[in-house]
């Protein structure tokens, strides 16, 4: 729904909620983070090299009048980053709208235990597969693949093991597979997916 404010191409009132029942959004986060918590979530979650003055730019205007609207935040962006910039890896606002969504609807916080669950509950030989379309939840799966596919995580010193861990899963995939340049031609969407997958021990 393009109403809904996931969008930085259209002036629309600042929501980016996934489940609209929960009263946190992003007109919440944008206008009650401090400047501190506000530089935190763009390069955390955005990757956004101009968070600092972003933040700040943001704590300033809101001082004036709240911001409501996509079209201001979109504005406020804009004006934060150098224009030679502006130019470099699409639009401007893309990597702090990302961020907003990401912590508006707390996307990262439930994914590594969630995968633990997943592969608490297969039988013996069956495979988890999951694809990633950003760094961040990449980063999260590769560790947590690594950790279920590790036996003993005692300090290295011990002379034997005491943590009883055993390794529960086997990669399938040792490097994330990508999308092909044939994909690509027709599905464009696919450039920064990953796919990594396990098999149950």
């Amino acid at each position: 729904d393009s109403d809904r404010g996931f969008a930085y191409i259209r002036d629309c009132k600042l929501d980016m909620r996934m489940n609209t029942e929960n009263s946190f959004s992003a007109e919440t986060l944008i206008n009650e983070y401090s400047e501190r918590e506000l530089v935190d979530i763009f390069y955390k979650y955005g990757e956004e090299k101009f968070s600092k003055s972003i933040a700040k730019n943001i704590c300033e205007y809101r001082k004036q009048t709240r911001i409501e609207t996509t079209g201001q935040l979109v504005e406020i962006i804009e004006k934060s980053i150098p224009q030679k910039f502006k130019l470099v890896g699409g639009h401007p606002a893309k990597r702090v709208f990302q961020a907003v969504r990401i912590e508006v609807n707390g996307e990262l916080k439930g994914l590594e235990q969630c995968l633990k669950d997943i592969v608490s509950k297969l039988r013996s030989g069956g495979r988890l597969a999951v694809i990633t379309f950003h760094s961040l939840e990449d980063r999260i799966v590769k560790s947590v693949f690594t950790e279920l596919e590790t036996d003993c995580i005692c300090d290295k010193r011990l002379p034997v093991c005491v943590c009883g861990k055993k390794r529960e899963v086997k990669s399938l995939t040792n490097k994330p597979i990508v999308a092909s340049s044939q994909e690509l031609l027709v599905n464009s969407r696919a450039k920064s997916a990953k796919l990594r997958v396990v098999e149950k021990i």
